[in-house]
């Protein structure tokens, strides 16, 4: 195990970690993004399998992390243009958004909105900062939303991400 997936690791339970005492919570977060955004070496990372061999994924792909009472069901759905009108199907109940064309949605009104801004290790990756002005975060003033700089591949920053979704959904529910 590298150190950056074993940092990544710590940071997870340390997560989780705060939710002790409270009874069991589930959590289904839905990761949606255009193709190659790097959803399922995301969803690999949370799930700690390897992140060196990723295939496009074709329809879904959903993992379950429980750890110390928490479970985390992730679906991570294919962002190919013939699979996305399908895309409403998969949101019904979901705890987390993670793509802002579907803010306007009836059934999502209000759902927190976590933007992962990968693949920040290449040298050619917008910063966080130019994505959020590039979507007009700041005129979303229904829900609470974050942009998270990371980089999938290594891990980095998907802790801040997870942290995230701690403070603002779990504690809240």
């Amino acid at each position: 195990m590298n150190r950056i997936h074993s940092c990544f690791l710590k940071g997870l339970f340390s997560v989780i970690e705060k939710l002790k005492g409270t009874t069991e919570q589930e959590l289904r977060i839905v990761l949606l993004g255009l193709d190659n955004a790097g959803k399922t070496t995301l969803l690999k990372q949370l799930a700690s399998e390897d992140v060196n061999t990723i295939t496009p994924t074709q329809g879904f792909n959903i993992k379950s992390v429980t750890c110390d009472g928490v479970k985390l069901n992730v679906w991570d759905i294919g962002g190919q243009r013939k699979i996305r009108p399908f895309w409403k199907k998969y949101l019904e109940n979901t705890d987390l958004l993670e793509l802002s064309e579907l803010i306007d949605e009836e059934n999502l009104k209000g759902v927190p909105l976590l933007i992962f801004a990968n693949k920040q290790d290449l040298a050619t990756a917008s910063p966080a900062s130019e994505i959020a002005e590039g979507l007009s975060l700041h005129t979303y003033r229904d829900r609470e939303w974050q942009i998270q700089a990371c980089s999938a591949v290594s891990g980095e920053g998907v802790q801040d991400g997870m942290n995230w979704i701690t403070n603002n959904i779990v504690k809240k529910k």
